[in-house]
């Protein structure tokens, strides 16, 4: 249902509030034409009531010669801040950036991070924020999945519909998102609810079956027919099925780069409140779909890039592939059991 002016500012006061924001701190608003503009005003007010010292940075948009679609995820890598070093100085002066424009992905927004400064990406519908509101409850959810992941060594995902993919972990972090961003140096996203690792390099081996109802992003698409991945050494060899199959094979090889191929983050979805279906009932220009990425018991899986970790895949293309009705098995626990979270314990919403 539609949310009002008013809320929209107390809801991002109350993030704000959760993000730590105190009349010590100052606070930037990123955005660009195309940021959406009751944000970015509910944004400036909740700072100001807190007292912080708010100021804007506004960018032209970025659009890559490669770039297909609207999806703020699209394309990666390069974004409105590259090449702009006054601009990110202007940013790096904040104590926390509300990106309303979208620097994921971008090594400008890692060098922002090494600097303390925190970033609370917010590009999703106000309805969405508001039904995903952040807490505390939140953060502790996350956080004791946390304690499983990064500690693990081996993750193995079994299906129903024919998943059988392992891989080795512990050569890059957890990380954590529940939407809010409280230490520094964090990112986060609101809405959100989940985390997630890397493979170690070249270990992820075995097969993925997107399902019918499984949603492919950013094409904003739920899966209407099966589609087979077939992955060796940390690399998708073949995509098999019918006109969905060819659909995405065609998508990847048009950016002509082997490293679109590879197997990016792997982590489970945490956040009750976010829905399945929910995609649905949305425009595929309503912000980014995070119901699909943060649902409750789904497997997420992405491809391309891997700079923000360390890792050396720069490259534009990411899919994000969030599955249903699969077990997640970390080390020896179950922690997601065919679609359902079942440990640790504290971690069940």
């Amino acid at each position: 249902m539609p949310v009002s002016n008013s809320q929209l500012s107390q809801m991002f006061e109350h993030v704000l509030t959760l993000s730590k924001v105190t009349p010590n701190e100052s606070v930037a608003i990123l955005k660009s034409h195309y940021s959406d503009q009751r944000t970015v005003a509910a944004a400036f007010d909740a700072a100001q009531r807190l007292g912080a010292k708010v100021y804007g940075v506004e960018l032209p948009a970025f659009n890559a010669p490669k770039a297909m679609g609207n999806d703020l995820t699209a394309y990666c890598g390069d974004t409105p801040l590259t090449g702009n070093p006054a601009a990110q100085r202007a940013l790096e002066a904040a104590d926390l950036i509300i990106d309303t424009m979208m620097l994921l992905h971008s090594p400008e927004q890692e060098q922002i991070l090494k600097t303390g400064t925190r970033i609370l990406l917010a590009v999703e519908p106000p309805e969405v924020l508001a039904r995903m509101l952040p807490s505390l409850e939140d953060k502790a959810r996350v956080q004791a999945a946390e304690k499983v992941l990064q500690t693990a060594k081996t993750m193995h995902i079994p299906s129903a519909a024919g998943s059988d993919f392992r891989m080795d972990l512990g050569q890059y972090p957890t990380v954590t998102e529940y939407g809010f961003a409280d230490e520094p140096g964090r990112w986060d996203h609101w809405p959100s609810g989940f985390l997630f690792s890397w493979p170690n390099e070249g270990s992820a081996n075995g097969t993925l079956v997107i399902d019918k109802g499984d949603i492919l992003l950013p094409f904003k698409m739920y899966c209407r027919e099966s589609i087979t991945l077939e992955v060796e050494n940390g690399f998708i060899t073949g995509i098999k099925g019918g006109f969905e199959a060819e659909y995405l094979r065609d998508y990847m090889k048009y950016f002509d780069d082997p490293e679109v191929y590879g197997i990016s983050h792997v982590g489970w979805g945490l956040q009750p409140r976010a829905q399945w279906t929910a995609m649905g009932l949305h425009d595929k220009n309503d912000g980014m779909c995070m119901d699909a990425r943060a649902f409750d018991g789904n497997f997420l899986f992405s491809t391309g890039p891997n700079t923000e970790v360390g890792g050396t895949r720069k490259t534009p293309c990411h899919m994000d592939i969030p599955l249903r009705n699969c077990t997640v098995i970390v080390d020896e626990l179950t922690v997601v059991n065919e679609g359902k979270v079942v440990a640790p314990t504290d971690s069940i919403g």
